[in-house]
């Protein structure tokens, strides 16, 4: 298994384990590699230590709680990632550069700044707008090939690009592209959103992974590339939190429909893993 791929397998193992007390032995063992080995080839392939990758995912992961938990309290929601009150609300604002209390007031706004465009105030829906709009559906499972990318959303073009022409031989007109993201633009820094590039494959034995089924959350979109984020951003902090539904995983899924990459325009189903 080359670098890139222990490197995969062990951000797998992460984001099943990180609201527990998980060390980097752990990780180390399950990929039966030295902990001196499996830190330095995960810091040379990501520019990050293995400790400063989970206490950032804990931290990212908290801040969409506080999005789609709005009545639990800021301490009980650092609890579930390890941290006391006073702990919790330091590492946070380290990271964020606002406290947890001013996040949630941020979070509960139906205006939100732009990550990628700080001048620019996008206006998010309301709850009754968003529900006419989702159904409820379930999904089938996809067999896939996959590129895990830890990148600057605003790069996904470009990867995709790169992904698509290294797997020309894959493609088929059947072929789906997925965006299976983990991280919320709005809540990590720009270099670090977490997403695995998807594409369905037919043939089991080409198949990397699986993108799994089961009840999804669907709001099709169409338009401008630069407008997802503000459909994505109103969809999880205004539908969901009212809606009856909870997020199954922590991840979400882009299913593209149709892409005019020259223009910037997609046809896709922003896609919720529901319970």
């Amino acid at each position: 298994m080359d670098k890139k791929k222990l490197v995969d397998t062990s951000i797998d193992y992460i984001l099943e384990h990180y609201k527990e007390n998980i060390l980097i032995e752990d990780i180390a063992d399950y990929l039966y590699l030295s902990k001196f080995y499996f830190s330095r080839i995960f810091k040379e392939v990501t520019g990050e230590s293995v400790y400063s990758f989970i206490k950032r995912l804990k931290v990212e992961q908290s801040a969409i709680d506080i999005k789609l938990e709005k009545t639990r309290t800021l301490s009980d929601i650092g609890l579930d990632y390890g941290y006391s009150a006073n702990n919790y609300s330091t590492v946070f604002k380290n990271l964020f550069q606002v406290s947890p209390t001013e996040f949630r007031k941020t979070a509960n706004s139906s205006r939100v700044i732009n990550p990628f465009n700080n001048e620019k105030i996008e206006e998010l829906k309301s709850f009754e707008n968003y529900q006419e709009a989702v159904q409820i559906k379930n999904l089938l499972d996809y067999p896939v090939i996959y590129q895990r990318t830890l990148d600057n959303y605003l790069n996904v073009k470009q990867n995709w690009s790169n992904f698509i022409d290294h797997n020309k031989a894959n493609m088929t007109s059947a072929t789906i592209m997925i965006e299976k993201f983990y991280t919320d633009p709005s809540s990590t820094t720009q270099q670090n959103n977490l997403c695995d590039l998807c594409l369905s494959v037919t043939e089991k034995t080409k198949a990397m992974a699986t993108v799994s089924g089961g009840k999804y959350a669907v709001y099709s979109f169409e338009g401008y590339i630069s407008n997802i984020f503000n459909e994505l951003q109103g969809l999880f902090s205004i539908w969901l939190p009212q809606s009856k539904f909870n997020m199954r995983g922590q991840y979400g899924l882009n299913i593209y429909r149709e892409v005019d990459w020259q223009n910037g325009y997609v046809k896709l189903d922003c896609c919720i893993p529901v319970k």
